[in-house]
């Protein structure tokens, strides 16, 4: 059991519940484990797969793993994280994310060991006085604890009755999943717990809540995510996941290899050490990149995307014994740019990131506003030929 609690404690942010969940590990039956995933986009990032990564380390424990596609809770749209009613989505449209999802989590998780399920096979029997009993188990104080619906509330923006049931339909399918452990985000934090007291209602042992904390982007500040543009896709071509793997900082390395390598903790640990006895930082990201570019490509492809990113960036592209130039102050890219004389000015620099032609260590910068953080190396590069090396101290 120690074993197993060492393996589950990584990387997580909480574990609610985690006596219970003892005693569970200790009866070594298999638990039931509930993975929700509302099919709300096509395509998952590497952000998606910190929670699935966690399901896979239970599955290799032993444990039965039930895929839960939120298909009716779609139609309703999850407020999680929201400043504003989230669109519900067609039946055709969840139907054609829900294929796409199943596709891409079954890179991680082993097919014929998990239980895809969807929440539409009871909820769709529900009645409407079936929902409005669901609904008499939550008042509207305990909802607008939430901490996104209280925003809302004290900014006097607009919150639609159906955005309340969702965490009480959400709560409910641990119910009809008989759930011993439920996976979620951190975001997901509230209606986790929904799910727990929603069990003691219809006497059942309350899960286990595990909660993992929200990968960070590319931009090393704010979560990975579609919108922002700082994501690493899990159907992205290979040479592309592994170039944008290596723009990575040094100093985010770590949390990405906490978070979705599958290497021993022993192993990691051996790569801090290497460094700090002196081993090149890009020598250790090779290894993150390899990692993940295999677990969605195949071991040749990571190869290959390795062998094509040396090729690109170090040998040719990037020209060799660049002079450091040291600059001071936080300042964003555009600034810098203009600072170090590879644009004429910070709006021309704008106009070359909006161009696709500015890039950092080989990636392309699309973000314009993007801040450049205090202490890291970088080689920045305008077009074919302008090429600075470049570090930001305070």
């Amino acid at each position: 059991m120690t074993k197993a609690l060492e393996i589950i404690r990584r990387g997580v942010d909480e574990i609610i519940g985690e006596e219970n969940l003892i005693e569970r590990l200790d009866s070594k039956k298999p638990l039931r484990v509930k993975l929700g995933f509302d099919p709300s986009a096509p395509d998952l990032h590497l952000g998606h797969t910190v929670v699935i990564n966690k399901a896979r380390q239970l599955q290799e424990l032993g444990h039965d793993i039930l895929f839960l596609v939120g298909d009716f809770t779609a139609m309703i749209g999850d407020p999680s994280g929201r400043n504003a009613m989230r669109k519900p989505l067609s039946p055709e449209e969840i139907s054609t994310n829900a294929k796409t999802y199943a596709d891409q989590v079954f890179k991680i998780l082993d097919r014929a060991k998990t239980t895809v399920m969807f929440n539409s096979e009871w909820m769709g029997k529900q009645s409407a006085a079936d929902l409005i009993r669901l609904s008499s188990l939550y008042t509207v104080a305990r909802i607008l604890e939430r901490d996104d619906f209280a925003k809302r509330y004290a900014a006097n923006q607009p919150i639609a009755i159906h955005e309340f049931i969702y965490p009480l339909v959400q709560g409910y399918d641990s119910v009809a999943m008989k759930a011993d452990i439920e996976l979620g985000g951190t975001d997901q934090k509230f209606n986790l717990l929904v799910g727990r007291e929603l069990q003691k209602h219809f006497n059942q042992r309350p899960q286990c809540v595990i909660t993992t904390p929200l990968l960070v982007g590319l931009d090393g500040v704010q979560k990975m995510s579609k919108s922002l543009g700082n994501y690493i896709g899990i159907t992205d071509a290979p040479d592309d996941m592994f170039g944008k793997i290596m723009s990575v900082s040094d100093e985010l390395m770590w949390r990405y290899f906490d978070l979705l390598s599958f290497r021993p903790a022993s192993d990691i640990k051996k790569f801090r050490d290497d460094i700090e006895a002196g081993k090149n930082p890009r020598d250790v990201k090779f290894e993150l990149g390899l990692e993940l570019v295999a677990r969605f490509h195949g071991n040749s492809a990571a190869k290959s995307a390795q062998e094509n990113f040396v090729a690109r960036f170090q040998k040719h592209e990037m020209p060799e014994n660049l002079e450091l130039i040291v600059l001071h102050g936080e300042m964003g890219i555009a600034h810098l740019l203009k600072a170090v004389g590879l644009v004429s000015s910070t709006s021309d620099g704008i106009r070359m990131i909006d161009a696709g032609a500015v890039k950092i260590e080989g990636e392309r910068v699309s973000d314009s506003r993007l801040m450049i953080k205090l202490n890291e190396e970088h080689i920045y590069q305008v077009g074919k030929r302008k090429f600075a090396k470049v570090v930001i101290k305070e």
